[in-house]
């Protein structure tokens, strides 16, 4: 799948850069903000970018080590919290109707069998997937569909005319899978990958990354980034690489959000790295690991507020900021407009 721009960015980038610096300020004041426009109109090929329709795809699977005691919450709570969604109550509920944000919610691959509703997606393809310290995850055929599930939703959005996607997930026990695809992909060690997730001890994340190194040995002899998906991953993770990497193709810009969403991206890179130059990271989220993560891919974040809910609520808060560099860029007078003295 080929979507590289880089051919593009030279001519148009030193447009773009002249705009943003005959603006009414010292050069550089306006910091990332300059670089995030930059890096959409990169994107959009244009001198006047837009952002439309922004949203946020909400992505749920359960996974099969939690039966190894990884997460201090019961599996359960990945349904009930895809019902909190369902009524409006959680932090993402919150922040994308604060900013305007669409919101998508899919089932992927919950243990439970949820009523037929009007905001939620049937894209299940089990029933979570299976324990990977005893043998892959999922089969390759069903990560192959979780990741044209994330292709087809996608498809979607670009008929309705979407530009800027974010993604967001829900899973007990995805924070193992997190750290164990980006020990698979970067060589890092358990010890550094795994984090507190939702709540662990000192005791409990040494058990983590026990459980991680098991996995790892296991699945020690896979190469290609899709299988190491389909043995590590989970099933939402596999749907948000899937939509990721056709986000790219339709040239969306796309914001990244924490730990579970940017492992998920490390899959998208490794098939294909030219999604990074579609790609605005949100936040540095609090979860170990995911700093890892951004120094591996170069990536600096907009936000670092402490913050590792997930949900996609780093993407939802940072959203403003991006749409503040957009506006500038149109809107803010330059100096001949203005009748500004230049320097």
């Amino acid at each position: 799948m080929e979507f590289n721009i880089q051919a593009l960015k030279s001519e148009l980038s030193e447009k773009i850069t002249h705009k943003i610096n005959t603006k009414t300020k010292p050069l550089g004041s306006l910091g990332k903000l300059e670089s995030i426009a930059l890096k959409i109109s990169e994107i959009q090929n244009t001198l006047t970018p837009k952002l439309i329709n922004p949203t946020i795809i909400v992505c749920a699977g359960d996974h099969g080590v939690t039966e190894e005691g990884i997460s201090p919450f019961p599996q359960e709570v990945t349904f009930q919290m895809v019902m909190n969604y369902l009524s409006g109550g959680a932090a993402i509920n919150v922040f994308t109707k604060q900013n305007n944000i669409d919101l998508l919610l899919v089932d992927t691959g919950v243990n439970f069998d949820f009523e037929s509703h009007p905001h939620l997606i049937d894209k299940k393809i089990a029933y979570g997937t299976k324990n990977f310290t005893k043998g892959p995850a999922m089969t390759q055929k069903q990560c192959d569909k979780a990741l044209n599930n994330g292709a087809g939703l996608v498809d979607e959005l670009q008929k309705k005319g979407t530009n800027i996607i974010g993604f967001g997930e829900m899973g007990i026990g995805n924070t193992t899978a997190a750290a164990a695809l980006l020990c698979a992909y970067t060589g890092c060690t358990p010890n550094k990958a795994a984090g507190a997730g939702t709540g662990l001890d000192e005791k409990g994340i040494a058990h983590k990354a026990s459980v991680i190194e098991i996995a790892l040995q296991l699945h020690k002899e896979l190469k290609d980034p899709m299988h190491i998906l389909a043995a590590l991953g989970g099933f939402e993770m596999a749907t948000i690489t899937g939509a990721m990497l056709q986000a790219a193709k339709y040239k969306m810009t796309i914001m990244i959000d924490g730990f579970i969403v940017t492992s998920a991206l490390l899959a998208a890179y490794k098939i294909n790295n030219n999604i990074l130059d579609y790609c605005i990271f949100s936040h540095k989220s609090h979860e170990n690991g995911h700093d890892l993560m951004l120094n591996y891919l170069q990536a600096e974040p907009i936000l670092d507020l402490d913050m590792r809910l997930g949900e996609g609520t780093g993407s939802a808060v940072a959203y403003p900021i991006i749409e503040s560099a957009i506006q500038f860029l149109n809107r803010m007078s330059s100096f001949e407009d203005a009748g500004v003295s230049n320097r």
